[in-house]
């Protein structure tokens, strides 16, 4: 009998945050593989489970595809796996692709074993649209690599979720101002720990704040807003102004038209008022 892979979800900041599942697979799994072995055994301490008895096994972007042959062979013998990251869901900005592919053509069950993660945390608490978003991941450090990437991503019709280190935040944030111009955003770092912050308001405005304050530090998340239309179809737009004005306010109006219509928020809320002047927003 073949065992089974669990992906399994740890805490990134707050130990709470571990499903009482996820302890069970843990402390069932004869097999940990890690990012760290270091980090996952502290882990283990923390949250009251033994580390002995279990084989520990390194497994990282360095290695990957040696690791997921000596991981499928365990699991082909019988023994059940939990692949963990330092934090967050395995394979997200993190290796397991080639070990999960690998368990999928031999026909080992692998189970998602769900808990935290930072770029839905973050995309939660952006006050962006949540409808349709893309995780892009940490961009290039070279400026021409960096700009080409965001160039690429610049038109998707999505909100756009990035991982950035503290130190080069500064730097994204002004590459972002070029290709993406003033969107939208939100800065979401220390995610669920005790000096969890979120920044909000266009990327000019975000690149003001940071400006004067020191380094941040811990992990930074950045959700963009995706692309506006320029408004080509005025008439589209006045009559989504006139009925979400019947039943909500200006504010919240305005809203969910520039939402909806994936039209600038600005132009919306000219609209509404100039509708609202001359009283065609009422039948």
């Amino acid at each position: 009998m073949q065992g089974a892979l669990y992906l399994v979800a740890t805490p990134i900041g707050n130990l709470s945050d571990l499903s009482e599942r996820a302890r069970q697979i843990l402390e069932k799994s004869e097999i940990i593989a890690c990012e760290d072995t270091r980090t996952s055994r502290s882990l283990f301490r923390l949250i009251g489970l033994k580390t002995e008895g279990k084989t520990w096994i390194a497994y990282h972007n360095f290695n990957e595809e040696e690791q997921s042959q000596k991981i499928l062979q365990f699991l082909k013998n019988g023994q059940d796996v939990a692949l963990v990251s330092d934090a967050g869901s395995p394979l997200i900005s993190d290796p397991g692709y080639k070990l999960v592919h690998a368990c999928v053509e031999a026909e080992i069950e692998v189970f998602p074993v769900p808990g935290a993660n930072a770029v839905l945390s973050a995309l939660q608490v952006s006050g962006l649209p949540s409808d349709r978003f893309m995780f892009v991941g940490f961009l290039p450090t070279k400026k021409e690599m960096q700009e080409k990437a965001l160039q690429e991503v610049k038109s998707i019709p999505a909100t756009l979720i990035f991982y950035e280190s503290p130190r080069r935040v500064v730097k994204t944030l002004q590459a972002m101002k070029e290709v993406f111009s003033n969107r939208q955003m939100a800065l979401v770092r220390e995610i669920t720990k005790k000096f969890e912050e979120k920044i909000y308001g266009s990327i000019e405005e975000v690149l003001d704040i940071l400006s004067k304050r020191g380094e941040l530090k811990g992990e930074v998340v950045l959700v963009v807003d995706r692309q506006k239309k320029e408004i080509k179809d005025t008439v589209l737009m006045e009559d989504l102004i006139k009925e979400a004005l019947e039943k909500m306010s200006l504010k919240e109006a305005v809203s969910f038209v520039a939402s909806t219509g994936n039209f600038r928020k600005n132009d919306v809320y000219k609209k509404a008022l100039s509708l609202q002047k001359e009283g065609k927003t009422l039948d």
